[in-house]
């Protein structure tokens, strides 16, 4: 076993994920000299690099595994999980999601992929400053705190994403087989809070027409 790796199991850090800043502290001396000890745990497959300067041990060295949707926001900080990978988790559709996919600040697009760990993609939208965490809730998933959408916030995001026209129920009943049910649980509530998130008209008119089909307008 490599040096760094015995360094951060004793350290009571196998189950962390680390950054650059925080091998530095641990490991003494030059930066060459941290830098050789990271490259020798990489190549010896005791060490995975994330990104550039964000680090963790393989899952055989940890006493628990890292959530993806908590990983996803180590990635990239100010993240939030979405998209079909939110509905998947609150159960509003019956199709097994084995990408992670999240909304993040910015205007760019970014994606990781790892052979241990999945797959990963961050989309930017066009919404209104202030308002990028509307709905959002903090979930406990063990250990790990995570963002994650409520639902309708994920179905409106994918909307936004995708750029949905309205197309009745239909396209939410039919097409992403949501429950009526679970449409019916929308209150008039979160669909006002979700009209001030979005820039977009078609958006915000998607929105309305909701309103109206669920006896909400």
């Amino acid at each position: 076993m490599q040096t760094l790796t015995e360094q951060l199991i004793e350290g009571g850090l196998k189950n962390r994920v680390l950054t650059d800043t925080q091998l530095a502290r641990l490991i003494p001396g030059t930066n060459q000299r941290r830098y050789n000890l990271v490259n020798r745990a990489m190549n010896a497959g005791e060490l995975l690099r994330l990104r550039r300067g964000l680090y963790m041990l393989p899952e055989k060295y940890r006493s628990q595994p890292y959530h993806p949707y908590a990983l996803a926001q180590r990635l990239v900080p100010g993240s939030y999980v979405s998209l079909e990978t939110a509905l998947a988790f609150h159960n509003w559709i019956p199709e097994a999601v084995y990408s992670t996919a999240s909304i993040v600040p910015g205007r760019k697009t970014k994606a990781f992929s790892y052979e241990s760990l999945g797959s990963f993609t961050f989309h930017p939208l066009a919404l209104q400053a202030g308002y990028f965490l509307e709905l959002v809730e903090r979930v406990q998933l063990g250990k790990q705190p995570a963002l994650v959408a409520r639902p309708i916030r994920a179905v409106l995001d994918l909307v936004c994403l995708k750029k949905v026209e309205w197309q009745g129920l239909a396209w939410l009943v039919d097409g992403m087989r949501i429950d009526m049910e679970l449409l019916e649980q929308v209150t008039g509530a979160e669909l006002r809070s979700l009209k001030q998130v979005y820039k977009y008209k078609r958006v915000k008119g998607f929105i309305t027409q909701l309103e109206t089909a669920l006896g909400l307008g």
